[in-house]
């Protein structure tokens, strides 16, 4: 199925078996990319060459906690593709995690680690930033 074919389905098909099982190859083919550029940059990490020269020190390990960063990003983000697949396999993959309604197709095209339909989402960011300028 194609991300045409499932976005014009119809209302009452959401979240079917169709629209599972396109999901969850979406979800395992991201799951899979992100682990390559995992062990990509845990293959760069090892590769530092230490210098003697303060200031190569100084840049080498910058780039290191760089790359350092960027592999805490992308952890996270497969701790999100797995608790997606785990909400699949639970057959509550697609429901917003606050109101019970659906997330959307669209969002899930877009986000598909997305556990709060937009709507929720948006309160969220609300407020979180009203408790930040507190």
């Amino acid at each position: 199925m194609t991300e045409e074919e499932l976005l014009k389905q119809p209302e009452d098909a959401y979240m079917n078996e169709q629209q599972q099982a396109f999901f969850h190859d979406l979800l395992t083919s991201q799951r899979e990319a992100l682990r390559a550029r995992i062990d990509a940059e845990f293959g760069e990490l090892r590769h530092y060459e230490t210098s003697s020269d303060p200031a190569d020190v100084g840049s080498t390990e910058e780039v290191r906690q760089s790359h350092l960063r960027l592999l805490e990003r992308e952890k996270k983000l497969l701790d999100k593709i797995d608790h997606s697949l785990q909400l699949l396999a639970r057959g509550e993959y697609g429901w917003c995690a606050e109101t019970g309604e659906p997330i959307g197709l669209a969002r899930l095209l877009s986000r598909p680690t997305a556990t709060l339909s937009f709507e929720a989402k948006e309160r969220q960011e609300i407020a979180e930033k009203h408790r930040r300028e507190r």
